[in-house]
């Protein structure tokens, strides 16, 4: 996809948006790698699955995912989440242990 191609999509989106015609935008299977994801919203529809991540971006997912859903950390996942570049501004996640937080 082109720079004008993504450009008239997303204007496309805008006009929708604010219910002046266009049309939702569908950008299933696109590549964020390198994009960055700062204080952005991930939707949550099945239109997000199946886009490509680098590295850095899925340890900021899961980095999230697992700070809102102790019960999945294992040792594995937290070693990868904990290499969030944000770290140390938040803090590193631990595996919860039964009875405490």
């Amino acid at each position: 996809m082109t720079k004008e191609e993504l450009e008239l999509i997303l204007n496309e989106h805008r006009l929708w948006l604010k219910s002046e015609g266009g049309r939702r935008a569908d950008l299933r299977y696109a590549d964020l790698q390198g994009a960055n994801l700062d204080f952005s919203c991930w939707p949550l529809w099945c239109g997000s699955l199946g886009v490509k991540l680098d590295k850095k971006q899925k340890r900021q997912l899961l980095y999230h995912v697992l700070s809102v859903c102790p019960e999945y950390r294992t040792a594995t996942l937290l070693k990868e989440a904990n290499k969030f570049h944000r770290i140390p501004e938040v803090p590193k996640l631990e595996i919860i242990k039964k009875g405490g937080k």
